[in-house]
């Protein structure tokens, strides 16, 4: 049979772009990629990117309180311009998009701007009625933030929503107590917004190391954001020009906006997929094994339509291995084992990488390094902030399963770590390495001794009977 194409990626995100440019431009394939909205997908547009360089401008008043306490007098940020950031970020990534477009360009991947779905196995239909042929079809097309389901929630905002509001709002409550939560409510809060925070948990960042998990809350509260756990809305009523948000505990208060963080789940309802007998998960994610292949031979999915890691290096890396396996006769599977990952809040980044405690103590026996400090350049300017690195060690074979840390730019950080880990690196290798002085980074190869022993039962009695 005759196809239009080799390869047809549904979706111009990380993922699908990489796959069909390494496709086309290293492996001769001919490649049609469709994508309904801005090319780049969702880090480029509405996410990392964007979320990113509002972390920067939301951190101009708190570096300007730090300058004057090195002496600067009459240091102050001003007057944030919200319209003028506005501008400038869309520029910027419209820069990217371009960036994103001309790479598939130059590598001859046909380009269709519009929403596609799939026909059969072997064929995709455009929003135009237009049907192509591929040999195979890639599916990439990410995941969309989830609503609650409650009364009114169509009233509230997503994350995507908030780049791009005419004007800030007073009065916020963000509710959830994931990363994309505690992100936007860093980011509000230092944008000069009252911002509260609702998570129905007991702490924010669930799945990240219980400790550090504590640090992020009490960050958020020390500056100015209302942390309210145990708490959750259950209806949201239009009043005048705000929001009236009605609580499960019976509660109520007005808000000028209410922006839900409450999870994303894979963007695959409409695409065709459950006629076909494409596989899906429970929340409707791609099932795919691990080569990235579906129930339907001709069929695959990368990024976090199939809900693997959701992080977009990890879509990177399986749309390139993807291309490599099937197009280049060099297989390659990504492990999703050991995958570095940062929560961008502020003053102090969470970054993390293998085990936490509480599931390395279930493997055990495992040691626990680690080191809480304030860091000397907050600590000059009269910052009590405390910085916390922890390195997780099986106690046995001595080999790091786990590294996290709390301060600032932790994820610049974790991603040196991830190269050593990846190795196969035990803690004698970290203690061999020499410590590059005064830096935060020292803390990770100066810890000596274990501060506690975790599943190890002599060790866990002696402990109970300390």
């Amino acid at each position: 049979m005759t196809f239009d194409y080799d390869l047809f990626v549904i979706g111009g995100g990380s993922g699908g772009v990489r796959a069909a440019r390494i496709a086309a431009s290293e492996y001769g394939a001919r490649v049609g990629l469709a994508e309904e909205s801005r090319m780049g997908g969702t880090c480029v547009i509405r996410g990392c990117v964007p979320k990113k360089l509002m972390i920067f401008a939301s951190q101009a008043e708190a570096q300007a309180a730090e300058a004057r306490g090195y002496g600067w007098q009459g240091a102050d940020a001003g007057r944030f311009d919200w319209q003028a950031f506005r501008h400038k970020l869309d520029a910027e990534l419209t820069r990217l998009e371009g960036a994103y477009t001309g790479g598939l360009v130059a590598a001859d991947v046909d380009i269709h701007k519009q929403r596609a779905r799939l026909h059969d196995a072997h064929t995709v239909e455009l929003a135009d009625g237009q049907r192509l042929t591929a040999k195979h079809i890639l599916i990439a097309v990410g995941g969309r933030p989830s609503l609650p389901g409650i009364p009114g929630e169509e009233l509230g905002l997503i994350s995507d929503d908030l780049f791009t509001l005419e004007t800030l709002p007073g009065r916020v409550l963000v509710v959830g107590g994931g990363f994309i939560a505690c992100e936007f409510a860093t980011i509000l809060r230092g944008l000069g917004c009252e911002t509260v925070l609702a998570y129905r948990g007991d702490a924010v960042l669930r799945g990240f190391d219980g400790e550090m998990r504590r640090h992020v809350t009490e960050q958020l509260r020390a500056i100015g954001v209302d942390v309210r756990l145990g708490s959750n809305p259950a209806r949201l009523d239009r009043e005048g020009g705000a929001l009236r948000v009605g609580f499960e505990d019976g509660g109520a208060e007005v808000f000028d906006a209410v922006m839900f963080a409450t999870g994303r789940a894979p963007y695959t309802k409409g695409l065709g997929l459950e006629e076909l007998g494409v596989r899906l998960g429970r929340k409707g994610e791609i099932a795919v094994d691990e080569w990235s292949q579906s129930s339907v031979p001709s069929i695959y999915a990368v990024g976090d339509v199939t809900d693997r890691v959701n992080l977009t290096p990890v879509a990177i890396r399986e749309g390139h291995s993807f291309a490599d396996t099937v197009f280049g006769a060099k297989p390659r599977k990504v492990d999703h084992g050991l995958v570095a990952s940062a929560v961008y809040t502020r003053p102090h980044e969470l970054a993390s990488i293998g085990l936490t405690e509480d599931e390395a103590e279930k493997r055990g026996p495992v040691d626990i390094y680690a080191a809480s400090f304030r860091p000397m350049r907050s600590l000059f300017a009269g910052s009590d902030a405390r910085a916390v690195m922890k390195l997780i060690v099986d106690a046995e074979s001595d080999k790091v399963l786990g590294c996290h840390i709390f301060g600032p730019e932790a994820g610049e950080m974790i991603q040196m770590v991830a190269v050593p880990m990846g190795m196969g690196a035990t803690k004698a290798d970290f203690d061999a390495a020499i410590a590059v002085h005064p830096t935060l980074a020292e803390e990770l190869v100066t810890m000596r001794k274990p501060t506690r022993r975790l599943g190890d039962d002599k060790s866990d009695k002696q402990h109970a009977s300390a």
